[in-house]
């Protein structure tokens, strides 16, 4: 899984996902060669891996028991985690969006992983028990209708969805939409704390903690929910009850595009496209081995992109949640990393990893044209997270 070696990165995440679906022996060996997989061999995975265009290197036992014994070396920064079963994926996302509408999708498809679609109706009839991992597609928790208001407000896309949502709360027995999206919320929030893993991109990322804190008050002005926002609402914002996201200050403007002070994407206006990179922070594979396993990669420099939220604002990052990858230039926070109770949350900053300014119907990406996209690993390192055999803490 290094630069050189490897021609398909992404498709090698499903042919690992179809591996542990036969029942084969999988390990990940952390800082390997990029974080290469070690599989038992038989002619169904040879005959799959030359079908999907993914390069791969038979070893003989005596070459397998050298790598592993050069990975057990306390001298070297790496680790072989056992993956144990293919984890049932669901992905959060409105039943009329097509996979190239969100990244994740995008690469799961790709990648030939299956996954399961669900919305508001399932997560709120406890389907979340049914699944490992869930992602959070580009999403707006806050009842706002992800603040389009000023631009798209008359466009037909924009009066459709929102007549779509408040028919769905209705439906689900909610006034409000803000009501109805805050209770999925608590959900995933409940699904996490018990032992679930959330993963998340663009403005689910946000506006999913601000839901959280804003659990009882009205932030929503009056053209999203169709009356006044509480008094004072600012002051009534409660932090504690967010994953990743403390001391921010809301935009209480319905005409301005953003959230809160979390996003960055206003505070990077000077920087040039070709100077937006960011590094993957190193840990140590043997004493931090999910962190780690997060950032496997063929390079620590990964190409930064744009959405509606696109990186973090380091100030608002709760100090009990890990940065995995910033942006030095501008000091972003960019990919980040917690615990909540039982289970984990990953936050990654930004829209699609090969389309660096995404705008409201540009096309979608082609994978087949970045077969090799370092952006797009970090999210299906996420993917294959669940499926890492649990190893008792060394302290």
């Amino acid at each position: 899984m290094d630069a050189k070696s490897q021609s398909n990165h992404l498709k090698a995440y499903g042919i690992t996902y179809f591996a542990l679906e036969k029942g084969l022996n999988v390990h990940w060996l952390l800082n390997y060669q990029g974080g290469s997989f070690l599989i038992s061999d038989n002619e169904e995975l040879r005959r799959e891996l030359r079908i999907r265009g993914v390069s791969f290197e038979v070893l003989s036992d005596s070459r397998t028991l050298a790598i592993l014994e050069e990975i057990e070396s306390p001298s070297r920064n790496m680790e072989a985690v056992i993956l144990e079963k293919a984890p049932k994926i669901a992905v959060y996302s409105p039943k009329g969006n097509k996979p190239w509408d969100d990244a994740v999708t995008l690469a799961l498809s790709y990648a030939e992983i299956p996954y399961e679609t669900i919305y508001d109706e399932e997560v709120l009839n406890d389907a979340l028990v049914l699944y490992d991992w869930l992602h959070l597609h580009h999403e707006d928790f806050t009842g706002q209708y992800g603040k389009f208001y000023r631009n798209y407000r008359t466009t037909p896309w924009y009066i459709q969805e929102k007549a779509e949502a408040e028919a769905l709360a209705t439906k689900l027995g909610y006034s409000k939409v803000s009501e109805q999206k805050l209770a999925v919320a608590l959900k995933i929030r409940d699904y996490v704390t018990g032992g679930g893993f959330m993963f998340a991109m663009c403005s689910a990322t946000d506006s999913f903690d601000i839901a959280l804190a804003a659990e009882g008050v009205d932030i929503a002005e009056p053209m999203f929910d169709g009356d006044p926002s509480d008094p004072g609402y600012p002051s009534k914002i409660d932090f504690t009850k967010t994953f990743a996201f403390e001391n921010f200050i809301l935009e209480r403007d319905p005409m301005v595009y953003e959230f809160s002070s979390i996003d960055m994407t206003e505070k990077r206006r000077h920087l040039e496209k070709e100077a937006d990179y960011f590094t993957l922070m190193e840990f140590s594979a043997k004493w931090d081995p999910v962190p780690t396993m997060l950032n496997q990669n063929h390079t620590v420099l990964v190409k930064g992109f744009m959405g509606q939220t696109t990186a973090f604002d380091p100030s608002t990052v709760k100090s009990t949640v890990l940065v995995l990858a910033e942006n030095k230039l501008n000091g972003e926070a960019r990919y980040i990393h917690g615990i909540k109770g039982q289970g984990f949350f990953t936050f990654y900053g930004g829209h699609d990893p090969e389309d660096y300014q995404h705008r409201v119907g540009d096309p979608k990406t082609e994978l087949e044209l970045h077969p090799t996209s370092p952006g797009y690993r970090l999210i299906l390192n996420n993917v294959l997270f669940p499926a890492a055999k649990k190893k008792k803490q060394k302290t």
